[in-house]
């Protein structure tokens, strides 16, 4: 008459869920209003887990990674003066905060030209901590 057994769900694994869900939804909310180069590398160390390094940035950023570009091929290996766009000599600004201080500041466009770029870099979207480690290392820059 009665069932054999009754399997529920484990609530632990429920909840843990859950919280995980929160919680990388409060990181994607911090990182769509975070308005200063600064509040950006927060958001995106803390959705990585871990703080950044910019050495790893400049790395990531200088280097070739199996594709045609690195970063450095249109925004200069040291990028506190004007790039220039490899294919089309497009000219574009300084990628450091300290020498353009539109840089990192809207978030919209921190992703969408992280998600073209890495794209073309390395063939790939870059993960929070490769953001927050290129964007640690444009922060040292000083003039």
């Amino acid at each position: 008459m009665y069932p054999e057994k009754i399997t529920l769900p484990p609530v632990r694994s429920s909840v843990f869920q859950l919280i995980t869900a929160f919680s990388v939804a409060l990181v994607f909310v911090a990182v769509a209003h975070a308005a200063t180069p600064a509040q950006l590398l927060a958001a995106y160390s803390a959705q990585a887990g871990s703080a950044a390094v910019p050495e790893r940035g400049q790395q990531l950023f200088t280097t070739r990674h199996g594709q045609e570009w690195s970063c450095s091929s249109c925004h200069g290996a040291v990028p506190t003066k004007v790039g220039k766009h490899a294919s089309t000599g497009k000219a574009i600004g300084p990628m450091a905060p300290a020498f353009n201080a539109e840089r990192f500041t809207d978030p919209a466009k921190v992703e969408k030209w992280f998600r073209r770029n890495c794209n073309d870099v390395v063939g790939r979207k870059c993960s929070a901590g490769e953001k927050a480690d290129v964007i640690s290392w444009l922060l040292t820059l000083k003039p």
